[in-house]
């Protein structure tokens, strides 16, 4: 199990990776302001989407981001 800062070192290095040094901070400045539920936001994004709609993006989230690490099996 990751630390808390493994965690949060980890979760920054993506956004940084992703989105820039600028817009990572500018992210987190947002969601700090913001009084943030990633629960209720999903369910938002969701809400209207169709099955076909949701695994549609999925497909086309995996052909962009290929797994590249080790799967660890339980």
């Amino acid at each position: 199990m990751n630390s808390t800062v493994e965690i949060m070192d980890t979760g920054f290095a993506c956004l940084v990776e992703r989105l820039g040094v600028v817009d990572a901070e500018r992210f987190i400045a947002m969601i700090k302001r913001e009084s943030f539920d990633y629960t209720v936001w999903r369910k938002e994004y969701f809400k209207n989407k169709s099955l076909d709609e949701i695994r549609e993006e999925a497909i086309a989230y995996d052909k962009m981001h290929p797994f590249k690490g080790n799967a660890v099996r339980l």
